[in-house]
């Protein structure tokens, strides 16, 4: 991304930053509010297994956890940014305490062990929070979407901006060399262990914040809502949408993930699961690379073209 492309992010977001001073309807802002949520979501895993290679479907369980504890520190009167860094910092330590583990496991089983740890969270917090956590009239009498909105926004730009920074360094060159080959990796000196390790804090303290904003977001939920394995899931399913490894694709697969799972719930009712179940197995499918790939396949197919055309001219 040069400065052409810095510029051109920045009039997007400025162009978001000012949609709510010109809508009102709270369906289109809370619906911007999930936008920015699954970004962040999507952005953060895309970290650890579009560039590092380590697929995990235990993200729930940090999204889970930053949630939870983020809502029960800000219910108890602990300001909002406080609570965020705290609900964060525990997905951090979660993760160092049972996702660092699990890296140490190869090829099917980090998944298996990671998904094991979403499974068993979203059990525990289920048992141990039955009923759902809502707003008192104290803070309902205070409760500003817009409020939600901004601070939304900022965390999903720093969630991309962190992951920008990071890939276009040496450490994001030492992440991408895992996953092309972690042995050659390691074999050219590269530690390996320290670089997974890292981008699991960094992926999980992000994802975190994810929660927290789910959290803040909420008026009423089931704690163990955010612990469910469609969060685990839909990290996943978007970055592979828009394009694995990429910096937009988790972006543009976020939209693409919200949009038409709106459209086909309004228009199909309960029939849009598995519309947009066969929706991605056709992306996944024919758009290998997801939909950041488009430009480059219809380059190959008008470069094969123009060869053939060659080709019949001579």
């Amino acid at each position: 991304m040069g400065k052409r492309g810095l510029a051109g992010f920045g009039l997007v977001i400025a162009f978001i930053a000012l949609v709510p001073t010109v809508v009102t309807f709270e369906y289109v802002l809370n619906l911007l509010i999930m936008l920015f949520i699954y970004v962040i979501v999507a952005e953060s895993w895309n970290l650890l297994g579009g560039f590092t290679g380590q697929v995990s479907l235990g993200h729930s369980a940090f999204f889970g956890i930053g949630a939870l504890i983020t809502r029960l520190l800000w219910v108890n009167h602990m300001p909002i940014p406080l609570a965020l860094l705290a609900g964060g910092a525990s997905a951090v330590g979660l993760a160092a305490i049972i996702g660092m583990p699990c890296l140490r496991m190869r090829s099917a089983y980090f998944p298996i062990g990671t998904l094991a740890l979403a499974m068993i969270a979203q059990i525990t917090i289920g048992n141990l929070f039955p009923l759902p956590g809502s707003l008192s009239s104290e803070y309902l009498v205070t409760y500003n979407t817009v409020t939600r909105y901004y601070l939304a926004l900022l965390v999903a730009v720093l969630t991309v901006g962190t992951v920008y920074r990071i890939v276009r360094s040496r450490t994001g060159l030492a992440l991408v060399a895992i996953r092309d080959d972690e042995a050659a990796a390691e074999a050219m000196g590269v530690k390996t262990m320290r670089y997974k390790v890292l981008s699991l804090m960094v992926s999980s303290l992000l994802v975190g914040f994810g929660g927290g904003i789910f959290a803040y977001h909420q008026v009423s939920f089931y704690y163990y809502a955010p612990f469910e394995l469609s969060w685990a899931f839909l990290p996943t399913l978007t970055s592979f949408i828009g394009g694995l490894g990429t910096i937009l694709g988790p972006v543009v697969g976020a939209i693409c993930f919200l949009g038409l799972s709106e459209l086909f719930a309004l228009s199909l009712g309960e029939v849009h699961i598995v519309v947009f179940a066969v929706t991605f197995i056709l992306v996944v499918l024919f758009l290998p690379g997801g939909l950041m790939s488009i430009n480059t396949k219809i380059r190959m197919m008008a470069f094969t073209l123009k060869q053939r055309a060659v080709g019949i001219g001579r």
